[in-house]
C-alpha cells in the first residue's frame, strides 16, 4: 500500500506549487521570511509584500540594521504586527548571535523570537532536510482528515498526539530530497485541495485512504470546539493638525492594539478628548463619521475627532508633528493611514 509520505511525493513532483518566489532557492532567510508572512495570511497577499521586503532587505544583515519604523513601514496592512516586531527582533538575533547565518536544526531555531515548532520544521527540512513535521493551519487539516483524528485540538493533549502522529509519517529515505518537497507537498495540499470547504476528495492524492473522506464529512475536521470570542471596542482618535498639514502622532505602547506604532492619540472615550488640547483649542473639536475596522477577534469602532490648532504645541510625551512626505514610512496602521491620506 502507498504510504502518505510517497502519495504526497509523487502529487507534489506533478501537481503542487513551484512558482512561488521563495521557492527558487533554499535560503533560510527566503524561506523564514515568507513562512513568517504566511501565518494567517494568503499566498496572494503575500507575494506581493515578499518582494517589497527582499528588494529592500536582501539578507538578514540588512533586515537587522534598519529600524522597527521602517519594517513596520514596509508591513503595512499585512496586519498581525507582532510578526513584524519579532521579525525584526529575530533578524538581529540571528546576527548577534549565530553571525548572520540561520541555525541548521529545528531546535535551534526554536530559541529564536518569533519562530515556534511548525515554522522552525518547516525551515530545517525545505533548507536542510531534517526530518520534522510541520503543522501549520493547512497541513492539520490534510493530516487530521486523513487519519480520522477526533481529538479535540483546542487542547494540549490533542495537539501533542497529533504532533506525535506527524512525526510518524514522514519519509524515512533520502531525507534531503524527499523533505523539501514532503514539506511542501503537504502544504500545497492543503491550500488547492484539501479546503477548509468544500475540498476537491474527487482528485486528492489521498482519498482512497482517506478516513473523513470515507465518512462522507471532511468538513468536520479538525475538531476544535473552543473558539475565542468576539469583543467589541470603541476609540476616538485625535486628529489634531497644525499648519494646514501637518498632523501630531505618538508611538502606541505595548501590549495592545498597534503596539510599538505610530499613530494619532487615543482615548476610551470622547470626554477626556479635550483635556489633552491646550485649553484655548478644545472648543475646535470636529467630530467625524464612525467607521468599523475589523481585528483577528475584535471590532473596532473608530471615532474620529479634527481639530486645527493655530500653532505647532506638544500634545504628549511620545509623539510629534509629522508632515505627510513622513507617513509613508512610519507604518502607520492601516485605518488611520487611510483616514489621513483620504481627508
Amino acid at each position: 500500500m502507498t504510504t502518505l509520505a510517497e502519495a504526497v511525493l509523487r502529487w507534489q513532483a506533478v501537481h503542487g506549487r513551484h512558482d512561488l518566489p521563495w521557492q527558487a532557492t533554499p535560503d533560510p532567510y527566503r524561506v523564514w521570511l515568507s513562512e513568517i508572512m504566511l501565518q494567517q495570511t494568503q499566498v496572494v497577499t503575500v507575494r506581493a509584500y515578499f518582494a517589497r521586503f527582499v528588494a529592500r532587505f536582501p539578507d538578514v544583515a540588512a533586515l537587522a540594521q534598519a529600524s522597527l519604523d521602517e519594517v513596520l513601514g514596509l508591513w503595512s496592512g499585512l496586519g498581525y504586527y507582532s510578526r513584524a516586531r519579532n521579525l525584526h527582533r529575530c533578524a538581529q538575533a540571528v546576527v548577534q548571535l549565530h553571525g548572520g547565518v540561520f541555525p541548521p536544526t529545528a531546535a535551534e531555531l526554536q530559541t529564536l523570537p518569533g519562530i515556534g515548532r511548525s515554522t522552525a520544521a518547516a525551515i530545517a527540512s525545505l533548507c536542510h532536510g531534517e526530518r520534522a513535521a510541520i503543522l501549520d493551519g493547512n497541513v492539520r487539516r490534510v493530516l487530521t482528515r486523513y487519519l480520522g483524528f477526533e481529538g479535540d485540538l483546542s487542547t494540549a493533549a490533542a495537539q501533542q498526539d497529533l504532533w506525535q502522529r506527524a512525526n510518524t509519517l514522514l519519509p524515512v529515505d533520502d531525507l534531503p530530497r524527499t523533505m523539501p518537497r514532503y514539506t511542501q507537498g503537504m502544504m500545497d495540499l492543503g491550500a488547492t485541495l484539501c479546503t477548509l470547504r468544500k475540498p476537491a476528495c474527487a482528485i486528492c492524492p489521498l482519498q482512497t485512504q482517506c478516513w473523513a473522506s470515507a465518512l462522507g464529512r471532511p468538513e468536520a475536521f479538525p475538531v476544535k470546539t473552543r473558539k475565542l470570542k468576539r469583543s467589541v471596542q470603541s476609540i476616538w482618535l485625535l486628529w489634531a493638525q497644525a499648519n494646514t498639514t501637518a498632523v501630531w502622532l505618538s508611538r502606541r505602547p505595548s501590549p495592545g492594539v498597534w503596539a510599538g506604532r505610530f499613530c494619532l492619540n487615543q482615548f476610551d472615550d470622547p470626554d477626556s478628548l479635550p483635556a489633552a488640547l491646550p485649553p484655548q483649542e478644545a472648543s475646535a473639536c470636529e467630530a467625524l463619521p464612525v467607521f468599523k475596522h475589523v481585528l483577528t477577534h475584535k471590532d473596532l469602532y473608530l471615532h474620529p475627532v479634527r481639530v486645527r490648532l493655530s500653532r505647532r504645541v506638544a500634545l504628549d510625551a511620545h509623539g510629534d508633528w509629522f508632515e505627510p512626505a513622513q507617513w509613508h514610512g512610519m507604518g502607520l496602521p492601516a485605518p488611520i493611514r487611510k483616514l489621513l491620506e483620504t481627508a
